[in-house]
């Protein structure tokens, strides 16, 4: 199989910065918000995120890396932030791809033990696979594709891109 180039490095600062605006607008009463971004890729993209957020927005952003298992999603779940630095603000689950939904299930399983103002989604691709009742509120495609097809995110320092393969 061969790789089909599906979002290039500016469609996926634009995709960026989209999602950075709709953030914004949806938290523009808050004064802070977290970003958790799921490692590694998902981590990754909420500080591509936290940066254009930074630019656009008088928002205090703190992010927050949660480190899920993804073969065994049940096992506990870590983040870099304790409770008490996540409880009562506004927080953006995101992840680079929403798959099947079970890291972004479990993830938002773990959130949900704290008081939070808001909480919403974050994923650069959605597909239509879905195992479980989870949705992206911020997204910067969505993407049928057969089960046997795989997306993956690369995220270098000068080239990121998403492909099919």
């Amino acid at each position: 199989m061969s790789k089909n180039i599906i979002l290039t490095h500016q469609e996926i600062n634009h995709k960026i910065k989209r999602i950075a605006y709709q953030i914004y607008e949806t938290f523009v009463d808050n004064e802070e918000v977290v970003l958790a971004g799921i490692a590694p890729n998902g981590y990754v993209f909420a500080e591509k995120i936290a940066a254009e957020l930074k630019t656009i927005s008088t928002l205090k952003v703190s992010l927050c890396e949660v480190q899920v298992d993804k073969q065994k999603p049940e096992s506990a779940i870590h983040t870099s932030l304790t409770k008490e630095e996540y409880s009562n603000k506004g927080l953006i689950l995101v992840d680079d791809v929403l798959n099947s939904g079970t890291a972004l299930i479990y993830a938002v399983r773990h959130f949900l033990d704290v008081p939070l103002k808001k909480f919403k989604t974050a994923v650069l691709v959605d597909r239509n696979h879905k195992k479980y009742p989870v949705k992206a509120d911020f997204k910067g495609i969505s993407l049928s594709t057969s089960l046997l097809e795989h997306v993956h995110v690369v995220f270098d320092e000068n080239d990121s891109y998403a492909y099919l393969n």
